[in-house]
């Protein structure tokens, strides 16, 4: 640490003050380590037009925000999302292991300026002439982060954005591709490859179109896939909206999914690795959407892109796997369901698809189709969950020839090609597509699908994804199988 320059910092009053109207605030620190750091920026025409701040604490987190908010003002806004701690630091002649923290801290305080202006709606740079420049949706993890490598190498101007979709102390930070954890290996590792980082805050949108979605699935007895409506109806859609506001023509993902050309335009389709195989995931884009998508891991597999991680020194390249539903990571699907949409243990029937009651669970919540653990049956003929009542509080059970289904009822279909174009469909992410056969339903939106082929443990609330010769044509929910019990006097659905 150079002292004069220290001094210097901690002399400079000039921008402390209110922030000014119009501006965008970051707060950083508090009462942990006794550091508060604010810093205000207003941005204009593509640049930070002025600069407030104000700080509490020691000597050096107060001299870092100074040095960070002289350097900022008058600057191009996309030089500005560069800066890392590093560049702080380097400002203020070096820091001590022991200093580090304000650096960080003022580096926090920005990135979250930055991150309220990323929310604002406001069009923040305009494109440049003749200039290629990408968005690439940076996670924090290996396939994102090899992904902004791969796209960098085209000449790119490459920024780079990370979403915070969920906060919750309860959370595993290193297994969820969306925490503050993750937030920030994404921007460091963006600052490394010398790429401008921006956060987008899309917590309230996640949480109400998401994960109510989540929780109410469960609560009415059905098994939702929260990352296909978040993909489709959250993420992808909002990056590209960033990506307009920065000047940026396509967005970069780190998904195995590959892009083909079929005539009409630009469609999802299944990438070299299947068994990493994210089509399903992204089957409810727009295909406006998709035609925006670059996709640089299409013909790569899982190991051979951490060795491009390894080989390249990424800091990511030994990054565990996220888990897929982010918001559960660290903690359990039954525990979070109790926290988050009020389900707690209530003792049910379980009965047969015939009605004869041959057991008691703790909560139809626990349970869904396919399930054969937990059920505490014992001996005789294996049992399986076929079908969930939330009304009644009871799990139905049969054999497994009563999870074999060859028909299939979708709800809220989107179809990006003619019905006649179907050939295949995929009932869970981790399955390969099974030919079938597509006719449209009694009511808008729904199709049956007679299947040629043999599914099992086919659940209500589940996604289907609609393929023709491996590419996506549409998408929608699994309703029901057409496999009926008369039961009670009524019409069951073992599904």
């Amino acid at each position: 640490m150079n002292r004069v320059q220290v001094e210097h910092y901690l002399s400079d009053t000039s921008r402390e003050g209110d922030p000014p109207p119009g501006s965008f605030s970051g707060v950083a620190g508090g009462a942990p380590c006794g550091d508060l750091l604010r810093i205000s920026i207003v941005v204009e025409q593509g640049g930070v037009s002025r600069v407030t701040s104000a700080a509490e604490g020691c000597a050096v987190a107060r001299a870092a925000l100074a040095a960070l908010a002289e350097s900022i003002e008058g600057a191009d806004l996309l030089d500005v999302a560069r800066i890392g701690e590093e560049d702080v630091t380097e400002l203020l002649g070096g820091l001590a292991p022991s200093h580090q923290h304000a650096a960080e801290l003022a580096v926090d305080a920005l990135s979250r300026a930055l991150s309220l202006a990323a929310g604002s709606g406001r069009q923040l740079v305009r494109s440049a002439a003749g200039q290629d420049r990408l968005l690439v949706a940076l996670s924090g993890g290996v396939d994102s982060g090899v992904a902004a490598l791969l796209a960098s190498r085209s000449g790119a101007e490459m920024l780079a954005v990370t979403l915070k979709l969920w906060q919750d102390p309860l959370n595993d930070g290193e297994r969820s591709c969306c925490s503050p954890e993750a937030v920030l290996r994404a921007r460091r590792l963006a600052h490394r490859l010398g790429m401008p980082h921006f956060t987008l805050d899309l917590r309230e949108e996640f949480a109400s179109r998401v994960v109510t979605g989540f929780n109410e699935g469960y609560a009415s007895g059905r098994t939702p896939n929260p990352c296909v409506r978040c993909n489709g109806d959250v993420r992808i859609d909002a990056m590209l909206d960033l990506a307009d506001r920065l000047g940026a023509d396509r967005l970069v993902t780190g998904h195995y999914a590959r892009l083909v050309g079929d005539g009409e335009g630009i469609l999802l389709a299944r990438p070299a690795d299947r068994e990493k195989d994210q089509t399903h995931m992204l089957a409810a884009l727009d295909p406006r959407s998709v035609e925006r998508l670059e996709l640089p891991l299409a013909d790569l597999d899982k190991a051979r892109v951490r060795e491009i991680a390894t080989e390249e020194d990424l800091p990511v390249a030994t990054q565990p796997e996220s888990q897929d539903l982010c918001f559960l990571a660290g903690e359990g699907k039954l525990e979070f369901l109790r926290r988050h949409a009020g389900l707690e243990d209530q003792e049910g029937e379980i009965v047969t698809v015939e009605g004869e009651v041959v057991g008691t669970h703790r909560g139809y919540h626990r349970y869904t189709v396919g399930q054969r653990r937990g059920l505490g049956l014992g001996g005789g003929t294996p049992m399986y969950v076929v079908g969930v009542e939330a009304e009644s509080n009871r799990v139905v059970v049969g054999p497994r020839s009563s999870l074999e289904q060859t028909e299939v009822l979708l709800s809220e279909c989107r179809l990006y090609r003619e019905l006649t174009s179907i050939d295949s469909i995929r009932l869970r992410s981790h399955q390969n597509p099974i030919p079938c056969v597509a006719a449209a339903g009694l009511e808008p939106g729904e199709l049956r699908m007679s299947l040629s082929g043999v599914a099992v443990g086919v659940a209500p609330g589940q996604s289907a994804t609609l393929y023709s010769g491996g590419s996506v044509v549409g998408q929608g929910t699994i309703e029901e199988t057409a496999v009926t019990q008369e039961r009670d006097g009524m019409e069951f659905v073992a599904s």
